[in-house]
């Protein structure tokens, strides 16, 4: 969404606070809402803002060597790291994290972003907030879609004895534009439970029949609203309880904090927003004596222990069944490190899903880094980050996949990221590799004028090969369609492609992988 529209569409020409409540909050329409009554599962988004670098934090140990060669200065230290596997390793500032995936109450999912990367941060923001395809701009989030098909008649006769409380709110001072409908905002901006004044309703009396009065009506309506949603937060901070220590200098577990006491205080919100900026690392990403401190550790460990106090509060209050969180982040960095100690604007990168109902496997397989790595290079994308949203809404929300197509986009695929025993509905996922399934070979490598990609499929099945080159351009479509048994090969002419690093990705089912081609 652009900025411009955001603010259109709220009303406003500057965000305000007023005792702690935004006034970005009195947009036009479905200014808050509520949660069904048939689930009181909860979503926290925690929004990474800048830019995080997936290399410096789920580490392909695998490809250690060729990162090593074109990071020499930022590169973690080999003996430094936390080891998942013998291939994969975490940034050593994230033991908290680390813990909880050996509870199994952490998964992470490799190499997520979106065909066409944009590596603006307002632009790629935009995508990953509203859910929409790189080539268009969607004024409306992709929450905010999902609760507005539920609530049509928002804000008309809310709130009331059987809806009181707010359907979405963003801990900060702007409210979340994933939470934007097509009028107006679905989420509450508080800044401060502790001091949720009322906001003066001026003086009573009847209105002028003129645009004028229809404003100030409008203006009335929206802060009774506003202050009888404050109570309700207010009485649900007071009721509400924590179960652990929360680190005071840490803004991310301050922010946590307040949603798990919200929780915990009975407030019926369905989504909450919280956010950490500084990730946005071109200068200063490490020490320059030290490649394993610097701010980029220092951030990492913020996000691990925050998250990890949190979801032990949420553990210990025995709430973990009903709550489910999720990183995200515009986009991640580039395979080279710059000049600066620091990374530049990339594609694909590592996201996190956490809590007691997660599948803990890893899903998709380590970054893979060229020989020869370019200077803009970023590393491949292999999921769709609107099929891990679309994922979320059938398995959390209970949201039928003709839905999530609708909201999201056409091709949504459901990716397993739940635990079987926590979905709403009978999973239809395939958690099955995908190179147990078929064989891919790209011939000849290096590949010269024209490649030929061959797939044996164990079985008949709905396939997508789709080449894109190094910063997450799509540059053709081999195949898109039903595929028998056996070997195909598909071709593509590569003359016209200068020379560099491409990336072959390939969709079997429900499953994925991406593989390196070299063209020269």
């Amino acid at each position: 969404m652009k900025r411009r529209d955001f603010l259109r569409v709220s009303g406003l020409s500057t965000p305000v606070l007023l005792n702690g409540l935004s006034l970005s909050t009195l947009a036009k329409s479905r200014l808050f809402s509520t949660i069904d009554g048939d689930s009181d599962r909860i979503l926290v988004l925690i929004q990474l803002t800048g830019g995080n670098d997936g290399l410096n934090t789920i580490i392909p140990m695998d490809m250690y060597d060729r990162l090593q060669a074109v990071r020499t200065d930022i590169m973690v230290p080999e003996n430094s790291v936390i080891n998942i596997d013998q291939d994969l390793a975490m940034h050593g500032s994230m033991e908290s994290m680390h813990e909880l995936y050996t509870q199994q109450q952490l998964k992470i999912v490799q190499g997520v972003a979106y065909p066409n990367q944009n590596r603006s941060h307002f632009r790629s923001t935009d995508i990953w907030t509203s859910g929409s395809p790189a080539t268009e701009v969607w004024i409306d989030g992709w929450l905010g879609r999902y609760f507005q098909n539920r609530h049509p008649e928002f804000p008309t006769g809310y709130p009331n004895a059987d809806c009181p409380d707010p359907f979405a709110i963003t801990v900060g001072s702007l409210v979340s534009a994933t939470c934007q409908g097509i009028t107006g905002n679905f989420s509450m901006a508080i800044s401060d439970v502790d001091s949720l004044n009322p906001i003066s309703e001026g003086a009573t009396g009847s209105l002028p029949d003129t645009p004028y009065g229809d404003e100030l009506m409008f203006l009335r309506e929206a802060i009774r609203q506003t202050n009888a949603y404050a109570e309700q937060i207010t009485n649900a901070a007071d009721a509400g309880t924590t179960s652990v220590s929360y680190n005071e200098d840490n803004p991310l577990a301050q922010s946590l904090k307040t949603v798990a006491q919200l929780i915990s205080g009975g407030l019926q919100t369905r989504v909450y927003v919280v956010s950490l900026g500084g990730f946005d690392t071109h200068a200063g990403q490490v020490n320059e004596n030290d490649s394993n401190a610097g701010m980029h550790a220092d951030l990492l460990q913020t996000v691990s222990e925050a998250v990890f106090s949190f979801q032990t509060d949420i553990q210990n209050q025995g709430l973990q069944d009903r709550v489910l969180g999720m990183t995200f982040s515009e986009f991640g960095r580039q395979i080279a490190q710059n000049d600066s100690f620091g990374t530049d604007h990339g594609t694909a990168a590592p996201l996190f899903l956490f809590g007691n109902c997660v599948d803990p496997a890893i899903l998709g397989h380590n970054a893979e880094i060229p020989e020869l790595v370019d200077p803009q290079d970023g590393v491949a994308m292999q999921y769709d980050f609107r099929d891990i949203y679309g994922s979320v809404l059938v398995d959390w929300f209970d949201v039928e996949e003709a839905e999530v197509r609708e909201i999201l986009h056409p091709e949504f695929i459901k990716l397993p990221l739940l635990d079987q025993n926590c979905l709403m509905t009978t999973s239809t996922s395939d958690p099955t590799a995908v190179d147990q399934l078929v064989d891919m070979v790209i011939r000849p490598q290096p590949v010269r004028g024209t490649a030929y990609i061959d797939l044996e499929l164990r079985e008949s099945a709905e396939v997508d090969l789709r080449i894109y080159d190094s910063v997450g351009k799509e540059l053709a479509t081999l195949i898109s369609g039903r595929v028998d048994a056996g070997l195909s090969t598909y071709s593509h002419d590569c003359h016209r492609f200068p020379a560099g690093n491409y990336y072959c990705r390939l969709r079997v089912g429900r499953r994925h992988m991406t593989q390196l081609m070299l063209v020269i």
